[in-house]
């Protein structure tokens, strides 16, 4: 779907919205009304040792479904030589346009040059997510989006599915345009909740740009969950247990970041113990005894995917 008709079709898709409520994604995609369908997914693998091997892990226990991969950072390379041995990982990419820590940086992978308003004073990504809305172009964000992709197709790594660090690219409409354009074009799933319920994001443009997004042919979820930044402690092991309890039925995805504590993290994002909470829950014999009560079905945008191209619209 080119930009103008993705475009045109969002515009028309909003004045639909009000009725995009019933039935489920889930329902859609196959699973029963009153099913609770999940995928625990850990963001910014690749950005670090600690990231990684607290993802890792996290996936080997098998509570976290699904990871997303940050391309411009250094320890994408390690996470490569982990596919490699379990190729059936569910792995996105987190497409990253900002690089917010002090002195551990990363650099646009469509190099400066191509894409100068995505480029600080160092040659860097930019600090936070209101840089990229006044410096980037839309050209310029789908550039890097596809560099990215484009790097991790180089590096072998089976890409299931598109998300945003930071949530970058749902700042702008036109932004979103241009994710959206980038994995309808290539086929590949695009994080985008049909319930925006938490997350402050205007609802009718986001149940609009959900329903775009099932029609370009790609799988829809229902639910975001993206509370454990707020939960500043090491121990969120009942953080998690109940909020697993509260899932609504339908598709939620709960963002997670494991990170596993070493003697360089603390360097690169100050203190961020709580970050260490997420990695020790989701290796939890606690927590994976309630998805198993409560009879929450694990998922992966993989799945998803297929169920999508058997989906009858």
């Amino acid at each position: 779907m080119k930009k103008a008709a993705i475009g045109v079709v969002l515009v028309a898709l909003l004045w639909a919205a009000p009725a995009l409520s019933e039935p489920t994604y889930g329902e859609r995609l196959g699973w029963g009304p009153s099913d609770r369908i999940l995928i625990i997914h850990c963001d910014d693998v690749g950005m670090s040792y600690a990231s990684n091997r607290g993802a890792t892990e996290a996936l080997d226990y098998g509570l976290v479904t699904s990871v997303s991969v940050m391309m411009p950072c250094p320890w994408v390379g390690g996470f490569a030589e982990y596919v490699k041995a379990n190729p059936n990982v569910d792995v996105g990419l987190h497409l990253t346009l900002t690089s917010e820590y002090d002195y551990y940086r990363w650099m646009p992978v469509a190099g400066k040059t191509a894409v100068p308003g995505l480029a600080d004073k160092q040659g860097c990504l930019p600090d936070g997510v209101s840089d990229v809305v006044q410096n980037a172009t839309p050209d310029e964000v789908e550039t890097e989006i596809r560099a990215q992709v484009d790097r991790a197709e180089t590096m072998g790594l089976p890409i299931t599915h598109l998300d945003s660090h930071m949530g970058t690219l749902f700042a702008t409409p036109e932004f979103f345009e241009r994710y959206a354009k980038v994995g309808i074009e290539k086929g590949i799933p695009i994080l985008i909740p049909a319930n925006t319920a938490g997350t402050g994001a205007d609802p009718e443009f986001v149940k609009a740009a959900a329903a775009m997004v099932w029609a370009g042919g790609l799988p829809v979820i229902d639910y975001v969950h993206a509370s454990s930044y707020d939960w500043k402690t090491t121990d969120k092991r009942e953080h998690y247990s109940k909020a697993i309890r509260e899932l609504k039925p339908g598709i939620t995805e709960m963002i997670v970041h494991c990170t596993k504590p070493d003697d360089v993290i603390g360097q690169i994002n100050g203190n961020r113990d709580h970050l260490y909470g997420d990695y020790t829950a989701m290796i939890s014999p606690e927590v994976k005894k309630v998805i198993e009560e409560e009879g929450i079905i694990l998922t992966t945008w993989r799945e998803l995917k297929k169920r999508r191209q058997a989906a009858k619209d």
